[in-house]
């Protein structure tokens, strides 16, 4: 809860990898609040009874929003389309403007490999851009955490991607702060 919090005032990038680990997790533990407990939430130990009582709450919100949102098996709540949308959203804006030349080359370096990505995934512009890099990004961290090696291609691949959703997200987190003028 607070590491998610702490994301997404930090790095809405961050956070929304973040939170597709949550919906990950909780689908790993079925759903179950009492298994997520049990099995998850012991491990945080040295906590007072009430901040158990937070982080098991807060846990047990997720599930029930990806209960309610048809989420429990794939997909992603409603909060993280969200953040799709305005970062989206914003890489118009920004596309548009031309007071944004560095916005503008890292994703012109990024966007080759966008495009064999999508192709790869056998997307046919049915989900945003970006979160084809999400998925990019997020596979990656999934293989890093079970230790798995990553080609050099891949890793080149995912600096850039990390470079321009980076600079995204720099310019996502400007913007709440001051607007930005396009």
């Amino acid at each position: 809860m607070k590491v998610a919090e702490k994301l997404r005032k930090e790095s809405i990038a961050g956070y929304l990898i973040y939170m597709w680990q949550v919906e990950d997790l909780m689908r790993a533990f079925d759903l179950d609040i009492d298994r997520v407990d049990k099995e998850y939430l012991i491990r945080f130990g040295g906590q007072s009874d009430e901040e158990h009582q937070e982080l098991r709450k807060w846990y047990n919100d997720i599930i029930e929003m990806m209960r309610s949102e048809g989420v429990a098996r794939k997909g992603h709540l409603q909060i993280c389309r969200n953040v799709i949308i305005n970062l989206s959203e914003l890489h118009e804006k920004l596309m548009q403007s031309h007071k944004y030349p560095y916005y503008h080359a890292a994703y012109q370096k990024a966007l080759p490999l966008i495009v064999e990505l999508r192709a790869k995934q056998g997307d046919t512009n049915n989900h945003p851009e970006l979160e084809s890099c999400f998925d990019l990004l997020y596979g990656v961290t999934l293989l890093k955490m079970q230790g798995r090696e990553i080609s050099e291609d891949t890793a080149k691949a995912v600096d850039t991607i990390s470079t321009f959703i980076g600079c995204l997200s720099d310019y996502y987190h400007k913007d709440k702060e001051e607007e930005l003028e396009f």
